[in-house]
């Protein structure tokens, strides 16, 4: 019981996924004992292995729970002595190590999940069915593209993909990623759809290769394709660029959310004032944000709140509540009180 716990509590894993990250400091803690080891041999600069990933993470994420069976990884760039001690001279290579042995079998079976699940089961004596992880990409289907892409109050990124495509899977872990940032986001959709299954439309949004990404603006259902490389930081980007937004890779707002370019004048004026003209400057913002529409008025609700204390608790208010906000930010927060925190403080700092 004791071990159990200790492995536990030192899996490593990149991305916060669920394969048990081995190394020379724990390898012989756990591999050869009272579990079966499924292992992959790597290198990270390896293509093979980077369409390997999101199959391999799909299985340990499924057996993440099953004690008598860890799914394991081993960097072979930074591993030398272990890759070399097992014979691994090639990227992919899949070992089995039994329970209580340290004599590995090869794996030589597909790369996939569902094979690998399989195989795990039978050498490994489970029945674990394959695990769906969570998702933040929409799926689309025939029945409801339309309503979700189409939608006048939504900002809409759609992927096409197929599932033959070898450049798709190794893009799904970023696409993930990019549905994640933009999840608290609510005029914007991270979506996808198996252009192979719906020709229909592919053929209407003229997509000849996949993976493909194409943008449906509110301002522009006919859509557009994104050009730019696949990667986290370019697509995120792009999404702010396009449709207004202010997130970076990790979902978390930047220093332009909730800035209102048409209120910054006053702002400045309220500042400045005396205190017997604060007051009208105060209600000249009022009829600003009036006019403001859509995320602007929403924010520009928050200006009045916070210029409203301002008047009230002094010229410090601004000053002390934006370094209180910076603290609270710099701790363990949920993504819906880090938003609410981050745009108070972006305002604030506006008044300071």
């Amino acid at each position: 019981m004791a071990l159990f716990l200790f492995q536990s509590s030192s899996a490593l894993a990149e991305d916060g996924g669920d394969v048990f990250v081995l190394t020379q400091d724990n390898f012989e803690n756990e591999v050869g004992h009272d579990r079966g080891v499924l292992i992959k041999f790597y290198a990270p600069w390896c293509g093979h292995c980077k369409k390997l990933a999101p199959d391999y993470e799909k299985l340990a994420a499924t057996f993440k729970k099953t004690n008598s069976v860890l799914i394991a990884k081993v960097d072979c760039d930074e591993e030398k002595s272990i890759c070399s001690k097992y014979g691994v001279s090639g990227y992919p290579t899949i070992k089995w190590f039994p329970q209580g042995s340290l004599e590995p079998v090869l794996y030589e079976g597909a790369r996939i999940a569902e094979a690998l699940v399989g195989y795990v089961n039978m050498k490994g004596g489970t029945n674990v069915k394959i695990a769906s992880p969570p998702s933040d990409v929409v799926p689309l289907t025939l029945f409801n593209f339309d309503k979700i892409v189409l939608d006048l109050k939504k900002h809409v990124l759609v992927e096409f993909y197929a599932s033959w495509c070898k450049h798709c899977k190794p893009f799904a872990p970023t696409y993930e990623k990019v549905a994640t940032a933009f999840k608290l986001e609510e005029d914007v959709v991270v979506a996808s759809i198996d252009g192979d299954v719906y020709k229909d439309i592919t053929t209407k949004y003229e997509i000849t290769s996949y993976p493909k990404l194409k943008l449906f603006r509110k301002s522009n259902k006919a859509g557009e394709v994104y050009e730019g490389a696949r990667n986290l930081d370019d697509i995120v980007s792009y999404i702010n660029e396009k449709c207004g937004t202010n997130r970076d890779g990790q979902g978390r707002l930047n220093s332009k959310a909730g800035i209102v370019a048409s209120l910054d004048k006053l702002v400045k004026k309220f500042v400045s004032a005396d205190d017997n003209k604060k007051k009208a400057i105060y209600s000249q913002l009022e009829e600003e944000v009036e006019d403001l529409e859509g995320s602007d008025a929403r924010y520009g609700k928050l200006y009045l709140k916070l210029a409203k204390n301002w008047m009230e608790k002094g010229e410090e208010y601004a000053k002390k509540e934006v370094q209180r906000l910076e603290r609270m930010l710099e701790q363990s927060v949920n993504p819906t009180k880090a938003d609410e925190f981050t745009l108070k403080k972006n305002i604030l700092s506006l008044f300071a």
